[in-house]
């Protein structure tokens, strides 16, 4: 016997991406449908990435109707792509409300890596970051940084698969933390989500030690983004991150940080020519960070217009490097990708700023 189900249901036009799966619950329930309507509904927007509701083909025709009567999908559809000579691809996508978001894909060694924003421009204002230079627009939702992973992977050829996520693109984390949390349980959930491992996600902070607790909980990596081995150098470089929290108290946060098994913390370092690069800095950097299980990745500086940092030479590079492994940790220098497209780290942002009175003519995906 078919079942019957109520025709009631909310009046507006809801879009099905921003409901977490609580809420999609919910919904489903108002219809007087049983709950694993919400679970079928979840897959088929994570694990299929559809855009029609009546692609939806384990949902009755009957049933379709009726969710298209009042819900709809509204993925990213204005998408502009911008390739490095080293393979990078800097995405531009245009929000429903007309702001343009930058993502950047990496590809390295058999690994796909995609660099998600989390806000529009950006909380804080370090001074070796062009973000930073646009000030703080508006939060992302949590459906707007999941997004940029479906669209992304829409555009992937036959043989590529993402295989890495790194929190490291617009905006801090933590600064927009619920929205965070809410996406990453999206992506990695397996029964209905994106199926994402937990160790492949990297969220980065430029250090907001209160919340690094609430990270924790996220279970995915944990990167800082130190840049300075005395307050002086810190309240320069990251002011208004060293206003919300001293170096001192980041450290100490680090050190309390409750690190699951086998797992370690990842102390970024932008190196800056003449600033923060010395001997002296390394042997610093190295007694800061001493007892706690980590690595360190060395970042060069990558220049933008209108900066005063350079990037430091190959040999003070090393020499650095060189100290850090020589006190015993764990040391890598990044390699910079996507500079010819501003699409490197610290570079986000000048795109979204040249193309914001342009149209960004859609990209048909290859699925």
């Amino acid at each position: 016997m078919p079942m019957s189900y109520h025709l009631s249901a909310p009046s507006a036009v809801s879009n099905l991406l921003a409901f977490s799966s609580r809420a999609m619950e919910e919904f489903v329930r108002s219809f007087g449908w049983p709950p694993y309507r919400a679970r079928q509904i979840l897959r088929w927007l994570y694990q299929n990435r559809i855009r029609d509701i009546q692609s939806m083909t384990d949902l009755s025709k009957q049933e379709r109707t009726i969710l298209s009567s009042c819900a709809d999908i509204r993925r990213i559809e204005r998408v502009s792509v911008l390739v490095s000579d080293d393979g990078t691809k800097k995405f531009l996508f245009r929000l429903q409300d007309d702001r343009l978001l930058e993502s950047v894909l990496i590809p390295d060694e058999g690994r796909l890596t995609l660099c998600v924003s989390t806000q529009i421009g950006c909380t804080l204002d370090c001074g070796f970051c062009l973000t930073g230079t646009m000030g703080l627009h508006r939060n992302l939702k949590a459906h707007e940084i999941v997004d940029q992973v479906l669209t992304v992977q829409d555009h992937l050829g036959t043989h590529e698969t993402l295989t890495n996520l790194v929190f490291m693109g617009m905006g801090e984390p933590l600064a927009n933390f619920e929205a965070v949390s809410d996406a990453i349980s999206r992506l990695t959930n397996r029964t209905w989500g994106a199926g994402f491992s937990s160790r492949r996600i990297t969220v980065s902070t430029a250090g907001l030690a209160s919340r690094l607790k609430d990270a924790a909980s996220l279970g995915v990596n944990l990167a800082i983004s130190l840049n300075a081995t005395t307050d002086e150098q810190r309240n320069r470089l990251m002011p208004t991150a060293n206003r919300i929290c001293s170096l001192r108290e980041l450290i100490a946060a680090c050190r309390d940080y409750p690190l699951p098994v086998r797992r370690r913390l990842t102390f970024e370092y932008v190196l800056l020519a003449g600033v923060n690069d010395s001997r002296e800095d390394a042997k610093r950097l190295a007694a800061l960070v001493r007892g706690i299980r980590c690595k360190v990745n060395l970042i060069p500086f990558n220049e933008f217009p209108g900066s005063e940092f350079r990037r430091p030479s190959e040999e003070a590079i090393l020499i650095f490097q060189s100290v850090l492994k020589r006190a015993g940790l764990e040391v890598f220098v990044r390699k910079s990708k996507g500079r010819d497209v501003l699409g490197a780290c610290g570079q986000l942002g000048r795109s979204a700023a040249a193309l914001q009175g342009l149209a960004l003519t859609p990209v048909q995906p290859r699925c």
